[in-house]
């Protein structure tokens, strides 16, 4: 099977409606394909592993799908994915060297064997459905003749669109404003009430407009690190044996010097004796 751009669009305008469907399924966000960048003849290329394609069929978004195949089992997933090849959306790849450093992308080049396997490698040849890009150049085409023709616009839409941008130039003012302030006063408290305090401290944090003003001010407390006191204690209370309630205790103490052997240092003897423990 060619892969020349001629002979890949004449393939997938052959395609039916439900295939068609599913290709669109897997290009898109809702199936989860972890999509990889690699060098097909020297250009850039994107490619999946088989398997996450399978998983992708078996998934509750596909399975909301509307005009597409069911898939009840991994083999009905197989049998799809294997009669997509014949119209060249995506086609088998064996993955080589990077072809650069260790972080460049791989070198792909195209198997003979054109068949569909969960651990094999499959090159991407359909950017997906292009209605949201021609949108978006839409909107991007209508806001720069909008820009461009603003003398012409009636007196009162220019006022509005002034007032506008001087309440989002304001926001962003007071928004750096805080910023300065807020440092400006952890920088006195250290010096007058260590170790300092944050205005709105979680201002730069990642959460929501609301909770960023959420508490009005907090000590800059270092952070607790989590040690391993519990994990020590436990550690040591299971290495206690107890046998029938009787427990087992190790009394070391010194023992007198012998007779004969009065010039050598006293030695330590280790005595152990069985402690009963009272049920409580």
């Amino acid at each position: 099977m060619s892969a020349n751009v001629s002979g890949v669009a004449e393939a997938q305008a052959k395609a039916p409606q439900d295939i068609r469907n599913v290709v669109n399924f897997l290009r898109s966000n809702k199936a989860g394909i972890k999509v990889r960048t690699g060098a097909l003849n020297g250009k850039r290329a994107y490619y999946f592993k088989g398997k996450s394609a399978v998983k992708a069929l078996q998934s509750p978004p596909y399975a909301k799908a509307k005009n597409v195949p069911k898939v009840e089992s991994e083999e009905d997933a197989l049998k799809i994915l294997g009669s997509i090849i014949p119209f060249a959306f995506y086609l088998r790849v064996d993955r080589g060297q990077p072809i650069g450093g260790a972080n460049s992308p791989k070198a792909l080049q195209i198997n003979q064997m054109q068949v569909f396997q969960p651990d094999q490698y499959y090159a991407w040849f359909y950017e997906g459905s292009q209605i949201m890009t021609y949108v978006g150049a839409a909107a991007m085409l209508f806001v720069m003749l909008a820009g461009v023709m603003f003398p012409l616009w009636p007196p009162i839409m220019r006022l509005g669109v002034w007032y506008i941008s001087i309440g989002v130039l304001g926001l962003i003012g007071l928004f750096f404003a805080i910023a300065i302030v807020r440092l400006i006063f952890y920088i006195i408290t250290i010096i007058v009430a260590s170790p300092g305090i944050w205005i709105f401290p979680k201002l730069f944090a990642d959460v929501g407009f609301v909770e960023s003003f959420i508490p009005l001010w907090e000590w800059d407390l270092p952070k607790k690190k989590k040690g391993k006191k519990g994990d020590k204690s436990s550690k040591s209370e299971k290495s206690k044996t107890s046998t029938n309630g009787t427990s087992t205790a190790l009394d070391v103490r010194p023992t007198s010097p012998d007779s004969d052997a009065s010039s050598r240092p006293q030695s330590r003897q280790a005595r152990v004796e069985d402690v009963t423990e009272e049920d409580s």
